[in-house]
């Protein structure tokens, strides 16, 4: 392919088309990713942590040095980020004694970092621009800053804001709806109504995954490693079925041009 104007080579499109299944797996992963890590923590610290930091280096590895999107590497890097994301927003919680009132805030000021310095770099945050290796580390940095900013703010809402899992899941539910409802209605950028929404999908997603494992705070109690299992179930079969029907490749590379949206 041709180099860009910045001088990198342009590849294929290395993420997938957005479409109803691509939000049902992500808010699947986001799930999975913390019933996971609060399920090997409680098994083995150091064993967990290996698990988390390893995993996550092998897939993005693996994600990294791809030619082009394929279902199953793109989703186990996506998996495996939310592990390691609800780690390091635990961690850090846990190991410097700080409040999910100082963590989340400071979560969002990275995220909005990471955004600021891709704009100024790459002059889009359009994820069907992500066609270089460069844009591909932002969007990969972006996507981690989001699940430990998730993974803070939904602890936040439901143990120190006294909300509780489910009314999180209502919380959270109803903000992405806003997003959706003025994109929709023309009253809100395509990108920034995705980034708003990728963003509350992790909250979402780990607030239900808590819900159902967890017996306090409103939860149901079935388990954190019940629920990790029927989640990984659950993703396997559906990272199967985009794989088998192809139905989330971009088909047609877009080309690269400074932009802050797609035409």
């Amino acid at each position: 392919m041709p180099p860009t104007s910045t001088g990198a080579k342009e590849l294929a499109p290395k993420v997938p088309q957005i479409t109803l299944l691509f939000w049902i797996v992500k808010v699947l992963t986001t799930g999975m990713g913390e019933s996971m890590s609060d399920f090997m923590g409680q098994k083995s610290v150091p064993i967990a942590g290996a698990v988390g930091v390893l995993g996550f280096a092998l897939a993005m590895r693996l994600q990294l040095r791809a030619k082009a999107y394929s279902a199953p590497v793109y989703w186990l890097a996506v998996a495996m980020v939310a592990v390691f994301g609800t780690m390091v927003a635990d961690g850090i919680r846990d190991g410097l004694g700080l409040s999910y009132a100082v963590t989340t805030p400071v979560f969002a000021a990275a995220v909005a970092g990471v955004f600021w310095r891709w704009w100024r770099s790459e002059r889009t945050l359009s994820i069907h621009s992500i066609v270089t290796p460069r844009r591909e580390r932002f969007y990969w940095a972006a996507v981690l800053g989001t699940f430990a900013l998730g993974t803070a703010a939904g602890d936040l809402t439901a143990m120190t804001l006294r909300i509780g899992y489910f009314g999180s899941i209502v919380l959270f539910g109803g903000l992405i709806a806003l997003p959706a409802l003025a994109w929709a209605r023309g009253r809100l950028h395509p990108i920034a109504a995705f980034w708003l929404a990728y963003v509350l999908t992790r909250p979402l997603g780990a607030s239900i995954a808590d819900w159902l494992g967890k017996p306090d705070h409103g939860g149901i109690g079935w388990g954190d490693g019940a629920v990790s299992g029927l989640a990984l179930i659950a993703f396997a079969a559906l990272v199967a079925y985009l794989t088998a029907s192809g139905r989330d490749v971009q088909r047609r590379p877009v080309a690269l041009r400074p932009q802050l949206a797609e035409d």
